[in-house]
């Protein structure tokens, strides 16, 4: 069971991830967005998607650096695992608390507005679900097994495990012994990777980044010239 969980079912959601994605690119690139619901309800969306936005971009960052990092790399540079434990749980908990609430409002939006719900799949909806799960599941690592339980160093079992799933060296002994809370988040992360090319979420590969260099629309009334 141990080398289902964290090698075999791992690298079935990883393969579905990039494949999937390229098989969608490839053949149905109309789809290829969240399907805006702005003209459906304006109101909700922008706080919910302000919040969830940014929180969920420095989330992001916050993992890639406590994931691919390695502790002896902290370790040189003076961070003994006390202090980067403070840190960490700071960090997270500034985060994750507008990610959290973001997403909160963007998922009682999508179930309260009558245009919204008939416009909303079951399996938009359960992705929907799935991702507010992975978040729930973090703010409870960050803020209560963390910061009240007990401070594991995931570094030590969590990061040379998904490093080894990355360079095909998979050990899933890393993760036998490692908290629940823990292990949950991980697979439920993978399940959501493993949803995300036939979802909404596709729209994260399509960021704008053209409007940091487009010039800026101008506007003028009707009959302005200048």
């Amino acid at each position: 069971m141990s080398q289902f969980l964290w090698v075999v079912f791992p690298y079935l959601m990883l393969t579905t991830f990039v494949v999937g994605h390229l098989y969608r690119y490839h053949t149905d690139q109309y789809t290829w967005s969240a399907k805006s619901s702005e003209i459906l309800e304006k109101r909700i969306l922008k706080w919910g998607s302000l919040l969830f936005h940014y929180g969920i971009i420095f989330t992001f960052f916050g993992h890639v650096t406590g994931l691919f990092i390695p502790k002896e790399v902290f370790d040189a540079l003076g961070i003994d695992p006390h202090l980067y434990h403070i840190f960490a749980v700071t960090m997270g908990t500034l985060v994750g608390i507008p990610t959290l609430v973001g997403l909160l409002i963007l998922v009682y939006r999508r179930m309260t507005t009558p245009r919204l719900i008939l416009h909303t799949s079951n399996f938009d909806l359960f992705v929907l679900l799935l991702l507010l799960a992975v978040v729930l599941e973090g703010m409870y690592i960050t803020v209560i097994h963390s910061g009240f339980l007990e401070a594991y160093d995931y570094r030590e079992t969590i990061n040379p495990w998904v490093r080894g799933l990355l360079t095909l060296k998979p050990d899933a002994n890393l993760m036998v012994n490692v908290p629940f809370s823990f292990q949950l988040h991980a697979l439920t992360v993978l399940l959501l990777m493993g949803l995300w090319p036939f979802s909404r979420l596709v729209h994260f590969w399509s960021l704008p980044l053209i409007y940091l260099t487009r010039s800026y629309l101008i506007y003028r009334k009707a009959g302005q010239k200048n």
